[in-house]
């Protein structure tokens, strides 16, 4: 009886045995024939996010590098800029009467012929008018340039306007109104070039 025992459970080890083996033996001929065999859960997972991750980090190096690359040519720009502004004020400093002294090259002109003129004992009546018409050429490019003279007599005393340098008694005035006028006061557009130096009635 113990040996029939003992016979059935050597077969049915055996049995286990060659079944695991046949196990062993199926999965090394998949691999062998080129079948993949299924891998663990968490290695699948790395071995699949390591391409995306290189994949970004690569796309993330390439966006820094394109904008390091923007803020230098931006950095140039704005010093090729910063020095061309810096050479248009100098220049604008050094040349910004140019056009009003091309205007006034005529009228000097115009004095010289009267100067030669009166040298040469030039009639005296017509160097005057010749004088007063040069004195009109100045006046006409000096308002074209917002230049306009203040008109002081009769007006109420004004310090923003007027240079007070005497006080007279008038008969005529109230007090601390203009009553005489000096060296006229001229006007730059909005803005007082020279105040007007006057006697104001006291």
């Amino acid at each position: 009886m113990d040996s029939k025992k003992n016979t059935i459970d050597e077969q049915t080890s055996a049995e286990d045995i060659l079944d695991a083996d046949q196990e062993t033996a199926e999965q090394a001929a998949a691999a062998a024939g080129g079948e993949p065999i299924e891998a663990e859960p968490q290695a699948a997972e790395e071995a699949g996010q390591a391409p995306e991750e290189d994949a970004r980090y690569a796309e993330l190096a390439r966006q820094a590098e394109e904008h390091q690359q923007r803020l230098l040519r931006v950095q140039a720009d704005y010093d090729n800029f910063r020095r061309r502004t810096a050479k248009e004020k100098e220049e604008l400093g050094q040349y910004a009467s140019a056009k009003l002294l091309t205007q006034l090259l005529p009228i000097v002109d115009n004095f010289d012929r009267a100067i030669a003129a009166a040298a040469g004992g030039g009639d005296a009546e017509s160097l005057a008018k010749g004088v007063d018409m040069i004195f009109r050429q100045l006046q006409g490019v000096l308002e074209q340039e917002g230049l306009k003279p203040m008109e002081a007599v009769g007006q109420p005393f004004n310090p923003e306007f007027h240079q007070a340098v005497m006080t007279v008694e008038s008969d005529e005035h109230e007090e601390g109104i203009v009553v005489e006028e000096l060296q006229k006061g001229f006007m730059l557009k909005d803005k007082v070039l020279r105040p007007a130096m006057v006697k104001v009635s006291g």
